[in-house]
C-alpha cells in the first residue's frame, strides 16, 4: 500500500464530500480546510504517522456533516479507518447538548487512535476560535466551547503529550482548569 497515494485518495474523498460546506467564520473559509488541518496537526505536531489515524483525521466529519455513510468508508478505507471515524462521530439524532454531554462521556472510553484524531480536532477548533469568532457568537459562548472541550480533553489525557501541551497552552489563555 502506497502512503501518499491513500493519504490523496482519502483528501480527493472528503473534499468532495465537503465541497459546498463553509466554516462559520467570518470569512466563510472551505470547510475542507478543518480536516485537513487535524490530519496536519497530527502529522506536524503530534509525531503520528500511522495511514489509518489520518485517513480517519481527513474524513472525521463526513458523516455527521455530509451524506455519506459508513459503509461508504469502509469499502473506500476499510474497517480500522471506518471504526475510528465511527468512535468520533456525533449521532446528530441526538440534541445538540446531549451530543455534547456524550462526547465528554465517550472521551476516556474511546480508542488510542479515536483520542488522536479528537485531541487534534479540539486542538485545531480552539486555534479557530482563537483566530476568529463564529458569526452569531457571544463571547459566553465561545468561553463555554473552550470549557467544554476542556471537559472532553480530560478524558483524553495520556495519549499524546505534545498536542496536551498545545492544548495546555490554551486552556491557560482562556482560564480553563482541565
Amino acid at each position: 500500500m502506497n502512503f501518499t497515494r491513500e493519504v490523496i485518495k482519502c483528501t480527493d474523498f472528503s473534499a468532495r464530500k465537503h465541497k459546498n460546506q463553509r466554516r462559520k467564520d467570518t470569512e466563510k473559509t472551505p470547510y475542507i480546510n478543518h480536516p485537513i488541518g487535524v490530519a496536519y496537526i497530527l502529522t506536524e505536531e503530534g509525531g503520528i504517522s500511522d495511514l489509518q489515524v489520518i485517513q480517519a483525521a481527513l474524513l472525521h466529519d463526513t458523516v455527521e456533516d455530509t451524506d455519506t455513510t459508513f459503509e461508504e468508508i469502509e469499502e473506500n478505507f476499510g474497517k480500522e479507518v471506518t471504526g475510528i471515524v465511527r468512535e468520533v462521530t456525533d449521532d446528530k439524532s441526538l440534541p445538540k447538548m446531549e451530543r455534547k454531554k456524550l462526547q465528554i462521556e465517550h472521551a476516556a472510553k474511546a480508542s488510542y487512535k479515536a483520542k488522536l484524531v479528537k485531541l487534534a480536532d479540539k486542538l485545531y477548533n480552539l486555534r479557530d476560535l482563537e483566530r476568529c469568532t463564529p458569526e452569531g457568537w457571544t463571547p459566553q459562548r465561545v468561553q463555554e466551547y473552550f470549557e467544554w472541550a476542556g471537559k472532553v480533553v480530560q478524558g483524553l489525557r495520556g495519549t499524546n503529550k505534545a498536542l496536551e501541551a498545545e492544548l495546555d497552552v490554551i486552556f491557560r489563555r482562556h482560564d480553563v482548569i482541565c
